[in-house]
């Protein structure tokens, strides 16, 4: 029985209107890097015309369903945490969904079918929902996208066997999405993929929100310079070299203050070093941000500080060039790949010592930047709809003509080892036989169809959408045409 629903519908899009369903553990109230991908990823395909839904789990009292910004549908599924078994795994496991396999196909079945979707789109590797929500997807015909946010070793015991899983989940997916180059030759090493069928869309910003504000910079005294930390206090995100180059930086430049946004478990590691060394007045720190809270601590810097130990794509560098500053940042994985070199300076290596020398060499550049050009030139590199066009243009490509038979998707297998291969024919086997069962049991014809948001009288409205683009960015000649 195919699920997938591969009916077009004009839209002003250009091409067909799609009807994406996101998947990921990763979404708000949390705040982070894929968060913000997933929400204006969704908030942009919405403005294009195409149907979103997104599924992740549950926070707290957030559960069921809820409506947000243009009508986007988001289902919080009632799932465990892994930290619910494993206690001692609090801080680490980053609010992850306990692995269910197949507990959730029926409720996600359900969704499938009552929003009428043609795609499953799941994002990040780490997340137990995508490589549920792509195995069930796959046994019900749809069309499956992923997109990878995170840079992943080869030779580590974790890395190991996440690969092994990602080998097995993408295997049958029909396109994958990588946030920048090193990403995608990352991506294609572990899970031993097809470059064709990788491509790259990185990450983006709102211009529009993220604006200096020449008021707050010039009421800076100015004598002082201010350098904005803003991150999840975490091991991967360098909090450890931070502690180092705090009070190295201090000692040598007295006019030189600290601000940091963020939490985390290493944030009482920064507490002790403003402690020891007595820095109250040179550091401040904020806790945890709200994110329409991170432009209004951004316009007071001068200098964007990144210490991350990997990183696949920075959206708070972006954000942090959009609103004028300097980035100074360790040169890891995608993010030599995100500025032009005159607006960021890279350390030489990932250490304390040579941090601290770039902080220190930035200082005598940054009395001659011009927040307002660092930001008209971001905003003509980097648009969410851009990104939403290029992921549309992936989407479009999707012509597969029916879904893989079973005795396909086994010889598939096979090929990702002798052992898990046929680990893996099994549990796609239960899978498929457990979809019969519930087939039968609750036929796809007895499921209510939910109607769609947004409305027709949207859609017909996204042609003065566009239109109020083109006056706001003074194209005023193509729209008298």
């Amino acid at each position: 029985m195919s699920y997938s629903n591969t009916s077009s519908s004009p839209s002003y899009s250009g091409g067909r209107r799609h009807k994406i369903c996101m998947v990921s553990d990763f979404f708000y109230p949390r705040l982070g890097g894929v968060e913000m991908h997933l929400w204006s990823l969704s908030q942009n395909l919405l403005r294009l015309g195409h149907k979103v839904i997104v599924v992740t789990h549950s926070y707290k009292d957030r559960m069921g369903v809820r409506y947000m910004t243009n009508g986007l549908k988001v289902y919080y599924i009632p799932l465990p945490f892994v930290e619910d078994f494993i206690p001692f795994l609090q801080n680490s496991t980053d609010q992850l969904s306990m692995p269910t396999f197949q507990a959730w196909l029926p409720l996600f079945r359900n969704i499938l079918i009552r929003e009428n979707i043609s795609i499953v789109h799941a994002h990040q590797c780490v997340s137990a929902m995508t490589h549920a929500s792509l195995m069930h997807a796959q046994s019900m015909g749809y069309y499956t996208v992923y997109t990878d946010h995170s840079l992943f070793g080869l030779n580590d015991f974790p890395g190991i066997h996440l690969n092994k899983l990602l080998k097995f989940t993408l295997t049958g997916v029909d396109n994958s999405i990588c946030v920048s180059h090193t990403c995608r030759e990352n991506l294609v090493l572990r899970a031993s993929l097809d470059p064709k069928k990788v491509a790259v869309i990185p990450n983006a910003v709102d211009t529009n929100k993220f604006v200096p504000d020449m008021r707050v910079r010039n009421g800076i005294k100015s004598n002082i310079i201010n350098i904005v930390v803003i991150s999840r206090l975490v091991y991967r995100k360098g909090i450890d070299l931070l502690v180092d180059i705090i009070p190295n930086v201090c000692e040598q430049v007295p006019n030189v203050n600290f601000i940091i946004g963020g939490d985390g478990p290493k944030r009482l590691i920064i507490e002790e070093m403003i402690e020891k060394y007595e820095l109250y007045n040179r550091v401040e720190l904020l806790g945890q941000l709200p994110h329409d809270k991170v432009r209004g601590v951004l316009v007071k810097g001068h200098i964007f500080l990144n210490c991350s130990l990997t990183e696949s794509f920075c959206i708070a560098i972006l954000e942090a060039a959009s609103c004028g500053l300097y980035i100074v940042s360790t040169s890891v994985g995608g993010i030599p790949e995100i500025l032009p070199n005159d607006m960021v300076t890279f350390a030489e290596r990932t250490s304390a010592i040579s941090l601290t020398n770039a902080v220190l060499n930035s200082l005598n550049v940054i009395h001659r930047i011009n927040p307002l050009e660092h930001h008209k030139r971001v905003k003509k590199m980097y648009h969410w709809r851009h990104v939403a066009e290029r992921t549309v243009t992936v989407y479009d490509g999707l012509r597969r003509k029916r879904p893989l038979f079973f005795y396909e998707r086994v010889l598939t297998m096979l090929k990702i080892g002798q052992y898990f291969g046929i680990i893996s024919i099994i549990i796609i086997a239960l899978d498929m036989m457990l979809l019969q069962v519930i087939d039968w049991i609750y036929p796809k014809s007895e499921i209510e169809r939910a109607p769609d948001f947004p409305t027709k009288d949207y859609a017909r409205n996204l042609k003065q959408i566009h239109l109020d683009d083109k006056i706001r960015k003074g194209n005023t000649k193509s729209i008298k045409k």
